[in-house]
């Protein structure tokens, strides 16, 4: 499977470890790197059976973007076989999975369900991808206002900030790449 990128992705993100430089003003989860700004909350999601961190959400004005970064080999690409599983889950569970073309090229506008206040419903949701160097970085866009293209775009430009270190581990495509909570200096 060939990668999926946008062009101009080493100069506009999301970024290699190597083409940022100086991490200074970066939150340091290991894997993913996050530029911090007014108004950003940011949380680690922890699995709680394993106690380990499984993603890293950021939440501004009411709308989330979960990131999570996994393992990739140099040549072959994860977004695509990524696409085709997320569309098949989502369909199983009786939700809603429309591949459309977005900023970031290919991406699945889903309506996945869900049960608040013992009602079930289809929550909107936007699944983003793209493929790295040795690397794949996966978000998961939800909030009130997605449909909104500022909005949409906003959460695009928060995605493409972001930086991944692959690190010098073996993991065999498709790993989780790991996770810690950053210590307070």
């Amino acid at each position: 499977m060939p990668k999926i990128a946008p062009h101009d992705r080493s100069v506009n993100g999301p970024f290699d470890i190597s083409e940022i430089g100086l991490l200074t003003p970066y939150l340091d989860f290991e894997s993913i790197r996050i530029a911090p700004k007014p108004g950003l909350v940011v949380r680690a999601d922890i699995d709680e059976v394993n106690n380990r961190v499984v993603a890293i959400t950021l939440e501004e004005e009411g709308h989330r973007l979960q990131l999570q970064a996994f393992a990739a080999s140099k040549v072959d690409g994860m977004w695509e076989p990524t696409l085709v599983a997320i569309e098949s889950a989502i369909t199983e569970q009786g939700g809603s999975a429309q591949r459309v073309e977005g900023l970031l090229g290919p991406e699945i506008k889903a309506g996945v369900p869900v049960v608040e206040d013992g009602v079930r419903l289809l929550r909107e949701s936007r699944f983003i991808g793209v493929d790295g160097p040795r690397w794949f970085l996966r978000g998961v866009m939800s909030g009130p206002d997605l449909a909104h293209p500022p909005r949409y775009q906003a959460l695009v430009e928060l995605f493409r900030s972001v930086g991944v270190s692959r690190g010098e581990t073996p993991l065999p495509p498709g790993d989780l790449l790991p996770l810690s909570i950053p210590v307070q200096q």
